[in-house]
């Protein structure tokens, strides 16, 4: 039975992971968050790494509050970089094997196509600086890990844009939401099982591979689909994201070519709108989370 670590167990993609463990009995998952597996701490990562040896870590925390993080830089850095560093060293020496989660923020936004493995990065805010360096020490420090690079994550657990639309279409007539950052959104449920396939496959291929749900839309056309199958009545205009200022810079599109994870484990994406449906009725059943 392998042992698996699992960092930010307790957030969208770490409880995904939790609800699938069960159907994978020769895994002994060992669930972490920050109270117990703080990244922030690099001594307190090694402490922790030691006691529990594991045989594979599955990196599902970060630090992810985008705005936040143009201010909180130092902790930003911390988590989605000092601490990937250390974890990709211990396991390297330890002959752990690394899944580490990345982000379509490292790239600038500019492409007329989706970004493919190879193409060059240009994080626009700290938190996608804090990322690539993340993902740059990780391949630095353990050669043999698996990146993988994900967009939109949302899920019946935590905070997300799914969750906090369909609260604001029940609150208020009328929204309003950018339309001219387009990407493809992101069920946590099925990145949890992309990893699980993965670790569960008979080979190990190492390197950066690219995962989001299939389809190419905007923040607007993604919050009609909410409401579209939520059933709500709230209208919902669509604004340029020069109308809503953030304190850190969106990619404009960071749409992701997934054609590489597709030819090296088999795994062909589903189609995004399939999978929103599928979140919002296991919401519905769980009484809204």
């Amino acid at each position: 039975m392998k042992k698996i670590l699992v960092t930010g167990a307790n957030g969208q993609l770490g409880s995904e992971i939790k609800e699938l463990a069960s159907h994978y009995p020769n895994f002994d998952f060992i669930f972490t968050d920050i109270d117990d597996f703080p990244l922030d701490k690099a001594q307190e990562i090694i402490t922790n790494f030691n006691r529990i040896q594991p045989e594979i870590v599955i990196n599902c925390a970060a630090y992810t509050a985008v705005d936040k993080a143009e201010q909180d830089q130092e902790v930003a850095d911390a988590i989605n970089h000092q601490a990937i560093a250390t974890l990709a060293t211990l396991c390297h020496d330890s002959g752990a094997k690394l899944v580490h989660v990345s982000t379509d923020y490292v790239f600038d936004g500019t492409s007329p196509v989706a970004y493919s493995e190879e193409d060059q990065p240009n994080p626009q805010s700290v938190y996608g600086v804090t990322k690539l360096a993340g993902e740059k020490a990780c391949l630095k420090n353990c050669p043999e890990s698996i990146i993988i690079r994900t967009a939109w994550v949302y899920s019946e657990f935590g905070n997300n844009f799914v969750k906090t639309m369909l609260r604001l279409m029940t609150e208020r007539d009328t929204l309003s939401v950018v339309n001219d950052q387009i990407g493809s959104p992101t069920y946590a449920a099925d990145l949890a099982q992309v990893i699980l396939t993965i670790l569960d496959s008979p080979k190990w291929e190492p390197g950066i591979y690219h995962y989001s749900n299939a389809g190419s839309i905007s923040w607007y056309e993604f919050a009609l689909d909410i409401k579209e199958i939520g059933n709500k009545s709230c209208d919902i205009k669509g604004i340029p994201a020069s109308a809503y200022p953030t304190p850190a810079e969106r990619p404009a599109y960071s749409l992701l070519d997934k054609s590489k994870i597709a030819a090296v484990y088999g795994i062909e994406p589903v189609d995004y709108k399939t999978s929103l449906k599928r979140m919002m009725y296991q919401l519905q059943a769980a009484g809204g989370r």
